[in-house]
């Protein structure tokens, strides 16, 4: 494995700051915090803000006639894996575990399709791990909801941001700069072709999610759902990105877990969380291309506030998700390790000179 130094995680660009784009996400996901909370339907908050935030974070850039058919998938895509996840939330544990592999395992497969289309799949990926374990949050809390309706709430949240990067395309003369894949992700941002080696890793990576899913959903143990998550955040998201990137991954996810896991223990006021979430939202489109350990922080603490959100617990509880996020972030170090042996397997059998091919006797 390469090695690097340590500061190197830390390492800041501070040219690639988006103080506009950050504006822009806390917005759009402040003003469902304010009309929801105003109208007493803050079961849907969470739905529509990280709708809007996620189709934000996946905004190519560029002219409009190019942007919005791109977040319109995303969009529609975010709304059928909401109500997907709701529905199953409340199924068997088998069918939930069967649904993260199938999903998570689709979502690594997007490597083949380059960086845009790879990190709106993992975004994506996670959002449908979230969605499967609202179902339950919100039943705990005595708050009844449905798959359509909250699917229907992703669709606005999206549909918010994509409205407002209109406006702001309209607002700024109709231009608008396109983004780069090293803006998303880190490293070689190039399709990657199809191989064995690249489905075996989508296949671990798959294989861990849905591991984490069974234990939270078919042992039926209290806030294990934060397992998985953390697990697919933390995971290196390809087995082409280097160690630096997976190292940034699991910092910056420890990072977003304490962050999240401070929050709840220390604000019991859905309002106040919601707004945590909105702030940390827009720092996560301001610093996409400043920091990817501190993007990475930012969207953990987003999303394991979010889904500690509609059901706040007492200490002891918010200490049991702190040790299942660790447990996910465990399992992405391991996932992490063998994508290096993979990738070291891998590397060796290229080396390995062919042996030449027998001439044919005439």
């Amino acid at each position: 494995m390469a090695r690097f130094e340590v500061s190197a995680i830390f390492k800041i660009n501070a040219q690639g700051f988006s103080l506009r784009r950050g504006v822009s996400i806390l917005l759009v996901m402040l003003l469902p915090l304010v009309v929801l909370g105003a109208l007493g339907e803050e079961k849907y908050f969470v739905s529509v803000a990280l709708g809007a935030l996620f189709t934000g974070l996946c905004d190519p850039g560029g002219r409009y006639s190019y942007r919005a058919p791109r977040l319109g998938v995303i969009a529609v895509s975010g709304a059928l894996l909401t109500a997907l996840g709701y529905w199953l939330g409340a199924q068997a544990w088998g069918w939930v575990a069967l649904a993260a592999f199938l999903v998570t395992t689709l979502a690594g497969l997007a490597v083949t399709y380059g960086a845009r289309r790879f990190v709106a799949a993992l975004l994506l990926n996670v959002w449908f791990l979230i969605a499967l374990s609202l179902p339950s949050a919100y039943r705990a809390d005595g708050v009844h909801t449905g798959a359509w309706p909250q699917a229907l709430a992703w669709l606005i949240g999206s549909g918010l941001m994509i409205g407002y990067i209109g406006l702001m395309w309209l607002a700024g003369g109709r231009s608008g700069r396109q983004q780069t894949g090293a803006e998303l992700l880190p490293g070689d941002t190039t399709p990657v072709p199809l191989s064995r080696k690249v489905i075996m890793y989508a296949v671990i990576r798959a294989v861990a999610v849905a591991a984490a899913v069974a234990i939270a959903f078919g042992l039926d143990v209290p806030n294990a759902d934060w397992m998985p998550v953390a697990a697919l955040v933390a995971m290196k998201p390809s087995l082409g990105q280097s160690t630096l990137v997976a190292a940034q991954r699991l910092t910056g996810t420890v990072v977003g877990a304490a962050l999240a896991a401070a929050v709840l223990m220390g604000v019991d006021n859905k309002i106040v969380m919601g707004a945590v979430i909105v702030v940390l939202g827009g720092l996560a489109g301001a610093v996409r291309a400043v920091s990817y350990t501190w993007y990475i922080a930012a969207v953990a603490g987003t999303v394991l506030i979010a889904e500690g959100l509609p059901h706040p617990t007492v200490l002891a509880e918010e200490a049991r998700r702190i040790g299942f996020t660790f447990a996910g972030v465990g399992i992405a170090v391991v996932v992490t390790y063998l994508a290096g042996l993979l990738a070291g397997h891998a590397a060796a059998g290229d080396r390995q000179p062919r042996a030449a091919a027998p001439r044919s006797r005439r």
